[in-house]
């Protein structure tokens, strides 16, 4: 076999066969680099690798096609099965003669995530899934492709061949999406090459596509070889035998294969997907598994879509649901058969892919649009994908439906002062948090209810009254908990005072501006981006951004005996609080003004009678609480606010388990304008060209010999 394989390997280098694959390959590669990787600056090679995988469609039939139709259209066949080496290690050494040629692209493809990490951070660990994927994607084109050649002693038409078998497999996916789901789509569907590719391409090391690419290889190599035995048996004079036992051979194959498949595919998500994502997209948290692991009720996830057309990403997310209880199933409901399937749960119809969560008690939608976060470009018209949320809303939809009434929380919202009302992002956090919203009028209430997890008072434009006052400061001496947002335009309230003042909280006058450059948004100085202290009120965005426009600070006690103090948000040294704001020239200090620094968002916990603890989160911004600023810093707003509610609702030292968005995609690099016109120019003319000059300088060389 290292015979045949030496042999083959120094025929695809001594003519311009092998140079010309590898030169297409990387052209190609190149042409899509510069665009998504250096232009762009993704740094993600699964791009450019996902948009070149056609190229193995022309490619691979043209390196494969005079693998076994040259021998047999020029007679010499008949000496290579008398050859002292086997059949099989004849066919798998040509095998792997051409597998070599392709490594070679691979290798110099494998070479680019290291290029790219010189101009930023770069997940490693998904490229190099992307690249073993598409490496073993084209040792499968490969051996489809040396099958076709050994059905014909013409090269022209194994190539015509090859591309039909490879071009077959490269859309079965929507071949069969147009024939809708029955059993010949299942046949056809064991034959659909670019399916387990997407897995790869999407940062998860499949062992189902490992196995997919590698039993269909070695079935194309087997059957490369039944079609050069039976040529062998057709000289025999045993034909009717020998003939049958070619047939029943090839049955086996097929069933060896489609065990396999079947055997890996049964086996949990959990023993054959490795996430190599850097932002761990398909790995569940600690508190998913234990939470579905110990379900005691049936709760079934029904997918408004056929299983063919499902979202990949969330379809890998739901099978590692699906394999950690005997209690959880996924059931696929095509809208195209059973179109007014959501009748049963919802009135409004829910988008392709979303999912309802259904048990016993209640039913939640996920709607498809809730999973993905989008960030928009304004200057381009543009949207990108920044979050992926999957979990984080199929954890709360799941704690939704098979909770007890009086598991879930009541929030109320304060009216009547002229307040904001929760909406948005802000609101579905709520929602996320399997939390109950309703509004609260203190004027018709004699207190606030004894259900109240906890209350949110946010930015009220007129005074409370003393009454009112008492109620909630009544209510937090109790151990109740509250969300206060302040708005600095409305600083005269002495009785909306007088309950943070009755902890110790006092409102700083004036409008805080930023005088730090990298404390501001825009050079702004009144958009601030405060430091964010790490607590347990800031867990998900520690480190992050927060914004947090029109602010006003927040004193409090160095000291206190009983009431425990939390910065949460703090602004730079520089920072000064204007308190004339309507006359100020500058935002730096003037006389009136306050030096800073400040502290614009605060919590405070207090021990009271009977084991509870009041908890008490102050922002000195109200424009926080909105979509406008949330937006600025993909959801870090909401994150924050999610963490602060989860810490005042849930049970005395835990969060409500709510689980934050996960960062679909790392963030671009920046490539030297020098540095992309040098990598483009490499990677898409001069590589490709000394390969072909290569080729042909060899190839002409041993012509005149």
């Amino acid at each position: 076999m290292i015979a045949i394989l030496k042999r083959e390997w120094k025929s695809y280098f001594q003519n311009i066969t092998g140079w010309l694959f590898i030169a297409a390959v990387l052209a190609l590669y190149g042409l899509y680099f510069l665009a998504y990787n250096l232009r762009a600056g993704y740094p993600y090679v699964s791009y450019t690798l996902s948009a070149i995988s056609f190229i193995m469609l022309i490619a691979v039939p043209i390196l494969t096609m005079r693998s076994m139709a040259e021998e047999r259209h020029s007679r010499t066949d008949q000496l290579v099965l008398t050859a002292p080496v086997s059949l099989g290690k004849m066919i798998f050494g040509k095998f792997l003669a051409m597998v070599g040629v392709f490594t070679v692209a691979v290798a110099v493809i494998a070479v680019t995530p290291l290029v790219l990490a010189a101009f930023g951070t770069v997940p490693m660990g998904e490229n190099y899934v992307a690249v073993l994927g598409f490496w073993l994607y084209g040792c499968t084109c490969i051996a489809v492709g040396m099958l076709a050649s050994a059905l014909t002693e013409s090269q022209v038409i194994a190539a015509v061949v090859a591309f039909a078998f490879l071009f077959l497999g490269y859309m079965m996916n929507s071949i069969t999406g147009l024939i809708g789901d029955h059993l010949i789509t299942k046949v056809l569907g064991a034959y659909d090459l670019y399916t387990p590719l997407q897995s790869f391409m999407s940062g998860c090391l499949d062992l189902t596509g490992v196995v997919y690419f590698v039993s269909v290889t070695a079935l194309c190599l087997f059957l490369t070889c039944q079609c050069v035995q039976k040529r062998r048996w057709s000289m025999t004079t045993k034909k009717l035998t020998t003939g049958m036992f070619s047939v029943a051979m090839i049955v086996v194959g097929f069933a060896v294969a489609v065990a396999v498949n079947m055997v890996v595919k049964e086996m949990p998500s959990s023993w054959t997907a490795v996430d190599a994502t850097s932002t761990k997209l398909y790995s569940l948290t600690d508190t998913t598994k234990d939470y579905v692991k110990n379900l005691s009720q049936d709760v079934t996830i029904y997918v408004l879509s056929s299983e063919k057309s499902a979202d990949s990403t969330l379809a890998e997310t739901l099978q590692r649901y699906e394999d950690l209880s005997k209690h959880l199933n996924v059931v696929y409901k095509d809208p195209a058969k059973s179109p007014n399937f959501y009748q049963q749960y919802t009135d409004s119809a829910p988008s392709q892919n979303s999912m309802i969560v259904v048990s016993d008690a209640r039913s939640r939608v996920v709607d498809y649009s809730d999973i993905y976060e989008y960030s928009y470009d304004y200057s381009t018209y543009s949207s990108s994908v920044d979050g992926y949320d999957a979990e984080g809303q199929l954890t709360s939809a799941l704690q939704y439906v098979t909770k007890a009434d009086s598991e879930l929380p009541v929030i109320y919202e304060i009216t009547g002062h002229g307040e904001n009302t929760l909406s948005g992002g802000f609101s579905e956090a709520v929602e996320k948090a399997n939390m109950t919203v309703s509004q609260l009028t203190l004027l018709t209430e004699d207190a606030i209810p004894d259900d109240a997890a906890a209350i949110v008072i946010n930015g009220p434009t007129s005074d409370f009254s003393e009454d009112d006052a008492t109620k909630v400061k009544e209510y937090l001496q109790g151990g109740g908990r509250a969300l206060i947002a302040c708005n600095f335009e409305y600083q005269d309230l002495p009785n909306f005072a007088s309950v943070l003042e009755a902890y110790g909280i006092e409102r700083v006058a004036g409008i805080v501006m930023e005088n730090s450059a990298s404390a501001c948004y825009r050079s702004t100085p009144y958009y601030l981006l405060p430091e964010i202290e790490s607590t347990a009120y800031t867990s998900s965005v520690t480190g992050e951004y927060i914004f947090a426009p029109y602010s006003e600070g927040l004193s409090y006690p160095e000291e206190a005996e009983d009431i425990t103090y939390t910065p949460l948000l703090v602004t730079s040294d520089q920072a000064v609080s204007k308190t004339d704001v309507a006359n100020a020239e500058t935002s730096e200090l003037e006389d009136g003004d306050i030096a800073g620094p400040f502290t614009i968002a605060l919590a405070a916990e207090q021990d009271v009678d009977d084991g509870n603890t009041m908890k008490l989160v102050v922002f000195g911004s109200t424009e926080m609480l909105t979509d406008n600023a949330d937006s600025i810093v993909s959801g870090r707003n909401v994150s924050m606010f999610s963490d602060a509610l989860g810490q005042l609702a849930g049970d005395d030292g835990e969060s409500t388990g709510v689980i934050p968005v996960k960062e679909y995609t790392l963030g671009t690099i920046t490539v030297t304008s020098l540095g992309t016109l040098i990598g483009g120019l490499a990677a898409t003319v001069i590589l490709p060209i000394l390969l072909i000059v290569t080729g042909v300088v060899i190839w002409a060389v041993r012509r005149k010999k």
